[in-house]
């Protein structure tokens, strides 16, 4: 019995060291990326040029991810059409690219009940100093709102995408 355990924690050691370190396809950063679409049941990320998907990223997101994100506060990620309105060296998070929320919608919803709709929504990386946990934290959405990859993956995207670049996020 105890042999059958050491067996098969060294076969799970070994399963996630190869998803740590297998090697991610790199994005063709010779082709413009002109959108962004993030498809929150599915927890991807997906980048396109010309209508062409140049690749599709998986994601974490807010700790309350299912449903739009209404007020300031309540952890969801917002859905609906915005832009990359800027881009980050030195944020808490290595790397982000600021995403325009809230919108003309989320502001006049918000006013109607009274509430702030929030704002600073991001794609960032892992927090600074934690940038070890690579691919782990994709097992968990983690963010307050925002859209999370690893520092790799961000800063391949940071490095493409233009501010002014559209970016729709879908339930």
């Amino acid at each position: 019995m105890n042999r059958w355990l050491t067996n098969i924690f060294f076969l799970m050691i070994i399963g996630l060291s190869l998803f740590y370190f297998w090697p991610e396809t790199k994005l063709d950063s010779t082709k413009p990326i002109d959108k962004i679409v993030v498809l929150k049941s599915e927890r991807e990320l997906k980048v396109y040029s010309n209508n062409q998907i140049l690749k599709t990223y998986k994601i974490s997101l807010s700790k309350q991810a299912s449903g739009k994100k209404r007020v300031e506060g309540d952890a969801k990620t917002p859905e609906g059409i915005y832009t990359i309105n800027d881009k980050n060296r030195n944020s808490k998070f290595y790397l982000n690219l600021g995403i325009s929320y809230p919108n003309a919608q989320d502001r006049k919803y918000a006013k109607s009940i009274g509430e702030s709709p929030g704002g600073a929504i991001k794609i960032h990386g892992i927090r600074n100093g934690y940038g070890w946990i690579g691919k782990f934290h994709r097992f968990v959405d983690w963010t307050n709102g925002c859209i999370a990859l690893t520092n790799s993956e961000i800063e391949e995207l940071y490095n493409s995408v233009s501010i002014g670049t559209s970016i729709e996020i879908k339930p």
